[in-house]
């Protein structure tokens, strides 16, 4: 443009703006992305984003709003704030549960945790039979959690006739209150949650200790190197970042356990077995207190959040 307001063509030089050289792009970009299918792929993904969204998402907004609200889903909500979640800290069971639960996650760290990894590495080392090792601990994943604790609940039956005291008789031991004693019922609901669940992770660390180059192994069997060796300084740094991720996924499932220690005791004895998901359940199904529920469902999701946030960055070097 001239001082007198003229308008002048664009000559060779001249510098482009900014808009009229972003305009041609973005439709470059949508041309290629037509090209490459791209309305056909979101048109087969819609299903499952809608479905996502439906189930996945608008519960977690709506529980926002519910955590702030006092209502019985009869009559109109009741606007509360922070006072649901200022009721749950002041809750003393509160502390109970949270004591609980990590006294499971530690608990199932200690006996649930390393044993599919040991089991995996027994299953690689096999050859002939290693289908069916890897079918029979494949298994328990099978049966339906309740299930599985019902039939477990029998077996840790207080009296003479219960299979493990039945072990015990034998053994010349008296009979054990296995779930019946505050001591014991944590560490039995371990058990058997870790009988149920192994055999998923022993076939994902069998897949991973599939994809090692054998190589590695046949130069340390040349170089002397024993089983023990040979696990130490080839398994587990190949299987490293596997390990980290069960390990993440493993420590948020014993977080939100619920149907073992439902089934098998309640709760009890003397609220020993009372976890947070429990917890939830009782304000939500037992107080009839959806605002009180909803308000610790979401401190624990966030509380779960920052967890594994602060363990991402922990372990960012030791996962490459």
């Amino acid at each position: 443009m001239t001082l007198t307001g003229e308008t002048r063509p664009m000559e060779i030089g001249d510098a482009v703006p900014a808009t009229a050289a972003a305009a041609p792009r973005h439709r470059n970009r949508f041309r290629r992305w037509v090209r490459k299918g791209g309305p056909g792929m979101l048109l087969f993904a819609l299903p499952m984003i809608v479905s996502f969204g439906v189930f996945g998402w608008w519960p977690i907004l709506r529980s926002l709003l519910l955590s702030v609200q006092k209502t019985n889903f009869v009559g109109p909500a009741e606007w509360v704030g922070l006072d649901n979640f200022a009721r749950v800290l002041a809750d003393p069971l509160l502390g109970t549960a949270v004591l609980n639960t990590v006294w499971y996650t530690v608990l199932a760290m200690i006996i649930g945790f390393p044993l599919p990894v040991l089991l995996a590495v027994f299953i690689a080392e096999l050859r002939r039979t290693r289908t069916i090792a890897s079918v029979f601990a494949y298994i328990p994943v099978i049966l339906p959690p309740v299930v599985s604790v019902l039939l477990w609940k029998q077996f840790y039956n207080p009296s003479s006739n219960g299979l493990f005291n039945t072990v015990l008789g034998w053994l010349g031991l008296d009979p054990l209150p296995w779930l019946q004693n505050s001591l014991m019922a944590m560490p039995s609901i371990v058990v058997q949650a870790t009988w149920a669940g192994f055999g998923g992770t022993v076939i994902i660390y069998l897949a991973a200790l599939m994809a090692v180059p054998p190589e590695l192994y046949e130069a340390a069997e040349v170089d002397g190197a024993r089983v023990l060796r040979r696990f130490w300084h080839i398994t587990l740094p190949q299987l490293r970042t596997v390990i980290l991720f069960m390990l993440l996924l493993q420590v948020i499932g014993t977080f939100q356990v619920f149907t073992e220690p439902y089934v098998m005791t309640g709760g009890g004895p003397d609220n020993s077995t009372t976890t947070i998901l429990m917890l939830i359940f009782r304000y939500a199904f037992i107080s009839s207190d959806y605002g009180k529920a909803t308000a610790l469902s979401l401190m624990l999701a966030v509380f779960l959040c920052l967890l594994s946030a602060v363990y991402l960055w922990l372990t960012r070097k030791w996962a490459k």
